[in-house]
């Protein structure tokens, strides 16, 4: 077998819209496809020997041990390969659940598509699966437990923190967008405008000052101390000849911490002498330039939460520790207490596992143990100097144990340093009573204070922190969107989605809208390109200056890596004809309408789904759609269109030379045709097909009927509005046309325009494009015989694998069998191509020019234009 290519989707897609992440693997089967599973011998039996619980696949069947029959009655490789990928990410602790294999129309390769929880992960499973597959078929031996515990180390890898993942799962409860914007935790929580950020459990409404000055433990003890709130006595020092003088001042016991540590990193405390002192500065002093040595307060220890500067959260926090049984050592204490299936590495788990480090050896040394003394029964031994998670410590939730006057006093500590997410230390005897009563004291202020030890308390009642940070940032029920209107279609979307980024513009909007030139903030093209995928898209979502989305979706995209967004408000899909076909396995047009329906069904409920009427392929599609529907149509008798209105439906139709708004018994004349210079004087049909879904998407976002036919009659289309789509260069005695028409069925819609056109001449410059089928090239070499008095043919500097020879070849084929004496010239070149279009060009004549260098050629033209006017004045 061999594995063609592995994509994944991270959105609605062609596969599912309702399972975004997939893993999607072109594989060939190659001499396997003539033997189903019940044709190798022993097969069945090897498989459930090495995966037992692939029992539990219900497969098609839809009972317990339906895959299995499958295998047993015979099924192909390719869809054994989809199970075991989804059964080893199970095995691993990854939730999947999702797959299908489908034939890509070439013998023996198959799409095998299923789901992740990692990408990595899920990448791995895919190729993993194949081995496996492999070893099954020759009854070879296999370690799938390798592959297991290589995936669980990939997906332990790449997973969120703990206190990150709880705000993100409770931001994805809100149905709040979520975006990971590195490979660590730095996450960005809704679109655009509306957006927040998190990093861990630092949120872009917290203040950089307030982070600054928890992180100088001096600094903020000063400032708590100023405003009368309990904290130990003690102060800072660089030097250790600085040390004897403070601990006279404040006597022993003393707690030695770096100014700006965390997780108890560098802290030593319960200092009795100076010989241990000294020993905690230096070991200080491996963290920090300057240390702190401050009064060890005795009692125990407590971490507070404040979100929003309201009580949270509070936990007692035991330090990690073993209790002798007077038979084991302490190491293997230790190796008996990670056994705790709550303990695992770093934040993987509730707990962490104890660690022997150099702190640990240093406080079992202080009691006169080694590690590999035997502890009498009973004994209590701290093995760290703090209570932190990260260091193997344990919680228990006493939240609603603190003291009312103590919640007053956390909530005015959070004000005093002015952070908004804060993690407060205090030692006392309990927090039941007031701290300042019974003697207890503030240690430090946390910003970014891990949330694990209130999300999963070892003992006690689970708190949501994670709702209180997103309540904070998202009050009153917002979700953190903006506006998203999906434009798709084979011919038209982009003219369609620069008029819709204009009429959004000029209702106010800050729109950011991608396009096959680039991607566009605030009308400055930040990228030049094709930019019709999700990458293009995720970047317009994650700009902050962004309070709308207009987005141009192409099928490669769509087909690649899915949408770039969860669900949209508006899609709009302007027409499905035969383009691309044959390529990514999507060779009919039924299978194309496929693909762009995605952007149909991916409108959420109270959304609408703009379709076209007058298209077959684009008006079933209603069939898929959960959200509102509503129509467009140039015809207007078309029958749907009003039978849709008759039962209250949204419609937009062309009558009477009117762009019309239909709503239940209300019609709005949006503008006369003519007053409109994208339909040139009611002549480009097919550019009003693409103004009448931009109407409904504009009065379902509010924009009314007399402003949205302001913007219509204030957009052109000129070079820098709407580049490559009718530019006109008027060169007085004749005009040069640029337009971006690249297949049979654009050369159609625009033909009755182009035939409208007064001219002596009319010349067509052409293309085909190479990664079309040869029936599409043909097509197209027709479709421009019947338009044009003289054909051009030029050739793309790209030619996507065909020969130019092979090129002119079948669009002369086209040609000849509508017009064979029909004059016809090859000049490779493109701008050559123009230049002697110029150059013969014949009073009233006309040259349309199907150009590939869009932004070159207007170049070309603007000059050759100021040429032209300058030589007519200096004759004149």
């Amino acid at each position: 077998m061999i594995v063609q290519d592995i994509k994944t989707t991270d959105g609605p897609n062609y596969w599912s819209v309702k399972r975004h992440r997939l893993v999607v693997m072109l594989l060939d089967l190659e001499e396997l496809e003539e033997k189903p599973t019940n044709l190798i011998p022993g097969f069945y039996d090897r498989i459930i020997k090495l995966i037992p619980s692939l029992e539990e696949h219900r497969c098609s069947v839809g009972t317990k041990g339906g895959f299995l029959k499958r295998v047993k009655e015979g099924t192909w490789m390719g869809h054994v390969i989809e199970h075991i990928a989804l059964e080893i990410q199970s095995l691993a602790g990854m939730q999947t659940g999702f797959g299908r294999t489908r034939p890509t129309g070439d013998k023996g390769v198959y799409h095998v598509v299923f789901s992740y929880e990692d990408v990595e992960a899920g990448k791995y499973a895919a190729k993993a699966a194949v081995r496996i597959a492999e070893a099954l078929v020759k009854g070879e031996e296999y370690n799938v437990q390798h592959d297991i515990e290589a995936l669980k180390t990939i997906a332990e890898s790449n997973r969120l923190g703990p206190s990150t993942n709880a705000i993100v799962q409770e931001a994805i409860k809100r149905n709040i967008p979520v975006l990971r914007l590195d490979d660590d935790c730095l996450i960005q929580l809704g679109y655009g405008s509306a957006q927040r950020r998190i990093e861990a459990s630092i949120a872009s409404t917290t203040s950089n000052i307030a982070v600054d000055l928890a992180g100088n433990k001096h600094l903020t003890k000063q400032l708590l101390q100023s405003n009368y709130i309990p904290v130990p006595q003690g102060g800072t020092l660089v030097q250790e000849e600085e040390l004897e003088k403070i601990i006279s001042n404040i006597g022993y016991p003393v707690v030695i911490k770096p100014i700006d540590g965390n997780q108890g990193k560098g802290a030593t405390t319960n200092i009795t002498c100076y010989e241990d002192a000294v020993k905690a500065f230096r070991y200080a002093k491996e963290f920090s330039s300057t240390v702190v040595c401050e009064q060890f307060i005795a009692g125990n220890d407590f971490r507070v939460l404040v979100i929003d500067y309201r009580f949270t959260a509070a936990a007692l926090r035991t330090p990690a520790a073993v209790t002798g049984d007077g038979v084991h050592t302490i190491r293997e204490l230790v190796a008996e207490a990670n056994l705790d299936p709550k303990r695992g590495k770093n934040h993987e788990k509730v707990l962490t596992r104890i660690t022997i480090d150099e702190c640990a050896n240093n406080l079992i040394r202080k009691k006169g143990f080694t590690p590999d003394s035997v502890l009498p029964h009973g004994y209590k031994l701290l093995l760290k100097p703090t209570a932190n998670l990260s260091t193997g410590g344990t919680a228990e939730d006493v939240t609603d144990d603190v003291h009312p006057a103590n919640i007053a006093l956390f909530e005015r500590i959070a004000r005093i340093i002015n952070l908004d997410i804060c993690g407060i230390d205090i030692m006392a005897t309990s927090l039941t009573e007031p701290i300042i009563e019974n003697g207890g004291a503030v240690l430090e202020v946390n910003a970014a204070p891990g949330l694990r030890m209130h999300i999963c308390p070892s003992s006690g009642t689970p708190r949501n922190p994670g709702k209180a940070i997103v309540d904070m940032l998202f009050p009153n029920g917002n979700n953190g969107r903006i506006p998203i209107i999906a434009i798709t279609g084979t011919n038209g979307k982009t003219t369609t989605t620069r008029l819709m980024a204009h009429v959004t513009k000029y209702a106010g909007y800050n729109v950011g809208y991608t396009t096959t030139d680039g991607i566009y903030i605030h009308d400055q093209m930040i990228v030049k390109g094709d930019c019709t995928g999700p990458v293009s898209t995720r970047t317009v979502l994650r700009d902050p200056g962004v309070n709308m989305a207009v987005l141009e979706c192409a099928r490669g995209g769509i087909l690649r890596a899915g949408l770039g967004f969860d669900h949209c408000d508006i899609g709009i899909v302007t027409n499905v004809a035969e383009d691309h076909l044959g390529m990514q396995g999507i060779d009919t047009i039924e299978k194309l309408a496929r693909v762009k329906s995605v952007i149909a069904e991916a409108v959420h409920r109270d959304g609408y789904a703009i379709l076209n009427a007058d298209d077959d392929n684009v008006y079933n599609m209603r069939e898929n759609v959960s959200a509102k529907v509503a129509y467009f149509s140039i015809n207007a008798g078309n029958q749907r269109i009003w039978q849709h209105v008759a039962e209250g439906g949204l419609a937009a139709i062309y009558e009477n030379g009117y762009i019309t708004l239909l709503k239940e018994k209300m019609v709005y004349r949006i503008a006369k045709a003519t007053e409109v210079p994208l339909t040139f004087s009611g002549t480009a049909t097919f550019n009003i097909a693409n103004i009448l879904p931009v109407c409904i998407a504009a009065y379902v976002q509010k924009t009314h009927p007399r402003q949205i036919g302001e913007a219509l009659k204030s957009f052109v289309a000129s070079p820098d509005m709407l580049p490559g789509r009718m530019n006109v260069f008027d060169f007085n005695s004749f005009k040069i046309i640029v337009d971006y028409a690249h297949n049979a069925p654009g050369l159609r819609a625009i033909a009755p325009f182009i035939q409208s056109i007064p001219a002596s001449k009319k010349t067509g410059v052409i293309t085909g494009v190479g990664d079309r089928r040869n029936e599409d090239i043909v097509a197209l070499g027709a479709e421009a015989a019947a338009i044009f008095d003289e054909l051009v043919i030029r050739h793309d500097k790209d030619m996507r694998g065909r020969l130019v020879e092979e090129m002119d070849q079948l669009l002369f084929k086209g040609i000849r069998q509508v017009a064979p004496n029909k004059k016809v010239t090859i000049i490779s070149d493109e701008l050559k191509a123009v230049k002697l279009a110029i150059k013969q060009a014949e009073p009233n004549s006309v040259t349309i020019v199907f150009a590939e260098d869009i932004k070159g050629l207007h170049k070309f033209l603007y000059k050759a234009q100021q040429f032209m006017f300058r030589s007519t004045r200096m004759a004149v």
